[in-house]
């Protein structure tokens, strides 16, 4: 099956490249090799409830029948800057929304950390960036993002209807902060959910995520 080797490759070479943009704190963590531990694609993604921007608990199996992206995010990341002062992440969001799928920007910096905001910031951040997705989920304790292994901002996980994981890693092939680069990339979150919604097979479901390390509470 060719997921499968897909898996296999991309997991014995999952090392997140060394990148430009970011501060030596900023820059992603190298990770080892994904384990077994791990969300895995073909595998059944880890449930869990957050509270959104107005408190209430957002469950992702509530969502099952729909496409889910997952999308961690930390506005201050020159990252992920790059792909919302281009207009190329709220692109993705309104134009898969529309076709129904459901996408939850999931922040995982810890109070003090980079990229925290309280919600009323949050609600000020998303407008100033004409950002609209289905919901914003505050995982201060990072807790949900340890159980997904996300690693760097922007990091993408893509959910099918049945619950399963069939795309996690890079939004695109081009890990710099330069906002030139976003034109011309190929864009893996596009690629998967146009796949995997016209019922073909994800070519590549595992790549190296890219970006600035993830600002988790100290264990």
């Amino acid at each position: 099956m060719r997921t499968g080797k897909w898996i296999f490759c991309a997991a014995a070479a999952l090392l997140i490249p060394v990148v430009s943009g970011c501060t030596r704190e900023d820059e992603a963590e190298s990770p080892e090799v994904i384990s077994i531990e791990h969300p895995t694609p073909g595998q059944p993604a880890p449930d869990f409830i957050l509270p959104d921007l107005d408190g209430e608990e957002v469950r992702l199996s509530d969502y099952r029948g729909s496409y889910v992206v997952l999308e961690w995010i930390n506005y201050e990341c020159p990252f992920v800057v790059k792909h919302y002062d281009t207009g190329n992440m709220q692109s993705l969001q309104e134009e898969y929304m529309e076709r129904g799928v459901v996408w939850l920007g999931i922040c995982s910096s810890a109070p003090g950390e980079q990229g925290y905001f309280e919600p009323s910031g949050w609600k000020e951040e998303a407008a100033a960036r004409g950002s609209s997705p289905t919901h914003i989920l505050l995982d201060s304790d990072g807790k949900i993002g340890r159980r997904y292994r996300a690693r760097t901002t922007p990091e993408m996980f893509i959910i099918n209807p049945e619950g399963i994981l069939i795309y996690m890693g890079a939004i695109d092939d081009t890990p710099t902060s330069d906002k030139a680069d976003v034109e011309g990339a190929v864009n893996y979150v596009r690629k998967a959910l146009d796949s995997a919604m016209d019922g073909e097979e994800v070519e590549t479901p595992v790549t190296s995520p890219y970006g600035c390390s993830v600002k988790y509470a100290t264990e």
